[in-house]
């Protein structure tokens, strides 16, 4: 069954307005169309064109958030990246200013579900990808695949695995759309065009993802929930600490 997640921020009853942990200022909330102006979710950098979703904005500033944005939990357990939680950070860690998300492989530079300690980065939309879609293209539905099963194709003299929609390369390490039986693969971004953004997760006991060649019918990859645990912000921090701790004693036990 699917759920949606919640605001955990401080909203105040008379003036519905609230703080946000990514922002100094007070957010305001409103419909897309009461701005009258087109703008970009400071959370995720791509347009806030829905009218009939909420935004979350200061105004002063010119930063804005998505609902879905500004909703995302601080941590997350997520089932592609098991040993570690996922932390939500405004911003990146690292020098460049920039992060490869590891679901999609494309940058980003404002928030980020982020493994220190590993320099593991999710782009929140791709953190909460729903773990099947359908798709007009295709009869058949389509499991979320932590990474591409590269099998050279009956007549091809080539390795590579391509994109049934946009016909470009799927890299075995990004994550992808798949049915299996009929070897029809798509980029996360080309199968989801369909799909209203938005924070969900599925708690049916057989959800989950497949991880690399194997399916959730075979038993393999592991799979699992997308869970988000409530912390406290002390909680949130010594966590970031933690990792950043181990992160630092990994790179020196390596230089020296």
């Amino acid at each position: 069954m699917l759920q949606p997640t919640y605001i955990t921020g401080e909203i105040t009853s008379k003036s519905m307005d609230y703080k946000h942990f990514s922002h100094p200022h007070n957010l305001i909330i409103h419909r897309v169309y009461e701005l009258g102006q087109q703008v970009n979710c400071s959370g995720c950098d791509s347009a806030c064109d829905n009218t009939t979703t909420a935004v979350h904005a200061c105004h002063q500033c010119n930063f804005f958030l998505h609902d879905h944005c500004a909703n995302a939990g601080r941590y997350v357990k997520h089932p592609s990246h098991q040993p570690h939680p996922l932390i939500l950070l405004p911003h990146p860690t690292y020098a460049g200013g920039t992060f490869i998300c590891n679901a999609c492989g494309h940058p980003g530079k404002s928030f980020s579900y982020c493994c220190t300690l590993c320099e593991f980065d999710l782009h929140v939309g791709c953190a909460f990808l729903p773990v099947t879609v359908t798709h007009q293209a295709h009869q058949h539905e389509l499991n979320l695949f932590y990474g591409v099963s590269v099998v050279p194709r009956r007549g091809s003299n080539t390795d590579l695995e391509y994109c049934n929609i946009c016909r470009k390369v799927l890299e075995g390490r990004h994550w992808a759309y798949s049915c299996q039986k009929c070897e029809f693969n798509l980029h996360t971004a080309c199968a989801t065009t369909e799909v209203v953004p938005g924070l969900y997760h599925d708690d049916s006991p057989a959800c989950g993802a497949a991880e690399g060649k194997s399916t959730v019918a075979d038993g393999g990859g592991g799979g699992g929930n997308v869970v988000e645990v409530e912390l406290t912000e002390e909680d949130i921090i010594q966590l970031y600490r933690l990792q950043m701790l181990a992160q630092s004693m990994a790179s020196l036990s390596t230089t020296g």
